[in-house]
């Protein structure tokens, strides 16, 4: 059994919401289709107030922005860029290419090759997020693409530097002070100005997670990441204060950030809600932290771990906090979630900003059918076939003709008639010339 002591709002209310963001997202998108730089113009100076002579930054200019950042952030960057190179290496190594010979004469193989362009896209508006800057610039470079595309746009008509200093250390090789849809959409079908990408990868609101829904299959998209989402698993052991901290620092992306607590204990549960009631009225960025847990702050209470895991899997979360006597557990239990973060000593704040993993992830249930981003988003799995055995291509040309008779495609069949011919000097019936 499972007892809701907070709800969320109804769904209804957030499905009312997705519809007007994807009638915006479908104008724009049109317009800058048609405009071009024009309409890119236009949206940032509607939504971003900024409209420099480039939104493309040269090369002296990103060079003279990082210099002006502190050397303690410039070695925190490479600290965690380092982090982050490391685990997408691992990634990578365990990606294995290979040819099999699996008749005489007949080899088949497969091979991984990067995409040649991609787009990277690094929130802002706001906070000067460097750290989706390492996630999907670094990755793409360790996946050996030979173009990157960052697009992050300008904080309160500010140049965010940290984050352009980032977006350079990380090895970007255009970097674009330009957000929202119209980033996005640049980056997608192309401007005078600039060259479209084969594939966007990053997170970011609702209206960016919307236009990579509506562009994908003209391109490729990492997935759907956006707005961002803590589920935190609790046992009766669990610290409440920890819970609710750990709670709202997700929070605080943004006033549409679900934050869920489930817990075998009532006690943790009502101590967590008078912890969080406790700690929001003086966090510095309430005005977003407290609406999010106001309208999608949930607290369920269910009488066992078993009940526990079912119903997180359920939820099917971007980041799960386990919080329990023995969160290795979690990797038993749970298949649906994007990423877990196991134990006390690690919250999901360490998975956003600094420990390695990526922290570009599922949303709303995504996590049903996808993991995060990775190496491999920006590698395509391809193969390739030699059959040079006469006895090998008569085999498989015979078979080729019966199986395509079965389903009545004469011209598969005939190809593989064709080689059985060239191979064993079968005839050709159906041949009258």
């Amino acid at each position: 059994m499972s007892e809701i002591l907070k709800h969320a709002v109804p769904k209804a209310e957030v499905t009312a919401s997705l519809a007007q963001v994807r009638e915006t997202v479908t104008g724009v998108i049109a317009d800058i289709r048609e405009r071009g730089d024009a309409a890119v113009r236009e949206y940032s100076e509607k939504f971003d107030k900024w409209s420099p002579d480039s939104f493309r930054l040269s090369d002296e200019e990103v060079e003279k922005i990082v210099a002006s950042v502190p050397e303690q952030v410039i070695a925190d960057i490479r600290f965690v860029q380092d982090q982050v190179r490391a685990f997408a290496r691992h990634q990578l190594d365990s990606l294995r290419e290979f040819e099999v010979e699996t008749l005489p004469g007949v080899r088949l193989g497969q091979k991984h090759i990067p995409v040649q362009a991609a787009g990277a896209y690094i929130p802002g508006g706001r906070y000067p997020l460097t750290a989706s800057a390492h996630m999907t610039i670094i990755t793409a470079k360790v996946a050996g693409v030979p173009r990157v595309v960052a697009c992050t746009p300008p904080i309160r008509g500010e140049i965010p530097a940290a984050t352009v200093a980032a977006m350079r250390l990380a090895g970007a090789d255009e970097i674009w002070l330009l957000g929202g849809v119209q980033a996005v959409a640049a980056m997608a079908v192309g401007t005078d100005s600039m060259r479209p990408v084969n594939l966007i990868a990053g997170p970011g609101n609702a209206y960016v997670a919307e236009a990579k829904r509506q562009l994908f299959g003209e391109i490729g998209i990492d997935l759907f990441a956006g707005p961002t989402e803590i589920l935190v698993l609790a046992d009766e052991q669990a610290d409440p204060f920890v819970c609710a901290v750990d709670l709202l620092s997700q929070a605080e992306h943004g006033p549409d950030s679900p934050a869920v607590l489930i817990t075998t204990s009532r006690e943790v549960a009502e101590k967590t809600i008078a912890e969080v009631e406790r700690i929001l009225p003086g966090m510095p960025t309430r005005d977003f932290a407290e609406p999010a847990w106001r309208d999608h702050g949930q607290v369920h209470v269910v009488d066992s771990l078993d009940e526990l895991y079912a119903l997180a899997d359920e939820f099917a979360f971007e980041h799960v906090e386990v919080l329990t006597a023995e969160p290795r557990l979690a990797l038993e239990r749970m298949t649906q979630y994007g990423a877990l973060f196991l134990g006390e000593g690690t919250c999901v704040s360490f998975g956003d900003k600094v420990i390695g993993t990526n922290h570009v992830l599922p949303t709303r249930g995504a996590a049903r059918y996808t993991g995060g981003l990775w190496v491999g988003k920006y590698l395509k799995t391809v193969t390739y076939q030699e059959v040079n055995d006469t006895g090998s291509q008569a085999l498989l040309g015979r078979l080729c003709g019966r199986a395509s008779r079965v389903e009545l495609f004469e011209g598969h069949a005939r190809s593989g008639d064709v080689r059985a011919a060239k191979a064993a000097g079968d005839e050709l019936p159906w041949n009258t010339a």
